[in-house]
């Protein structure tokens, strides 16, 4: 398992030494099932707004309680390592709950990151960053490119 990949306990320490030395942190997160290059593009895009990028992953069980018995399609600690092989990402962890919230409350990063699909006034933890000085950026989504349309493709190619 990646170096970069740590439990919410080690991963605010790691988090609150950096900001101690004058890092900027930014905070993003999601299922990252099947990545993809608009997976690719959101996370350099995040990884601009700050000195060190951090992504948080649903874990199984999130995934399962947001989309459904038959998702994830890749288990978590695959995710996880997949995306902590990425240059631009620089820690990962895994949440266990629907939404990020209490890992965006463990952290505080200064920058929280989501796809511009969220309204801003939908964003979960946006009135926590924001409270304590920090600001939240909507990335454009790559169209096309999302996890359900891939799956889509291959059973529909499959199907016939």
């Amino acid at each position: 398992m990646s170096e970069k990949i740590l439990d919410r306990k080690v991963l605010k320490e790691t988090v609150q030494s950096l900001k101690k030395g004058g890092k900027k942190i930014a905070f993003t997160n999601g299922c990252f099932e099947l990545l993809h290059v608009g997976h690719v593009q959101y996370l350099q895009a995040a990884r601009a707004e700050g000195d060190i990028l951090v992504v948080g992953v649903n874990s199984d069980h999130s995934v399962h309680q947001i989309k459904g018995p038959k998702r994830p399609v890749v288990p978590e600690n695959e995710r996880a390592e997949v995306l902590a092989s990425l240059a631009c990402v620089d820690f990962v962890s895994l949440f266990d709950e629907p939404d990020p919230l209490e890992i965006i409350r463990a952290l505080l990063p200064d920058v929280l990151v989501k796809g511009a699909d969220w309204a801003e006034d939908a964003i979960v933890g946006r009135d926590i960053v924001e409270a304590h000085g920090g600001r939240v950026v909507r990335i454009p989504l790559t169209q096309g490119a999302s996890t359900t349309s891939i799956i889509d493709k291959i059973l529909d190619s499959y199907r016939e």
